[in-house]
């Protein structure tokens, strides 16, 4: 996840910013996969960082 938000700081993806008064906030969740090779083995972890359902 360390990794992920210095890639997404790195890209500059995002720029933290101030919430103006008259807006909502949106949430957001770390989403967390598990990749595995053919045998079964674990093969790579991935985390995304995805909005939350609802607004």
């Amino acid at each position: 996840m360390k990794e992920k938000i210095k890639m997404i700081d790195k890209n500059k993806t995002w720029q933290l910013v101030d919430k103006p008064s008259n807006k909502k906030m949106i949430g957001v969740k770390w989403v967390y996969k598990t990749k595995l090779n053919p045998k079964g083995s674990v093969n790579k972890l991935k985390a995304k960082l995805v909005v939350k359902g609802y607004f």
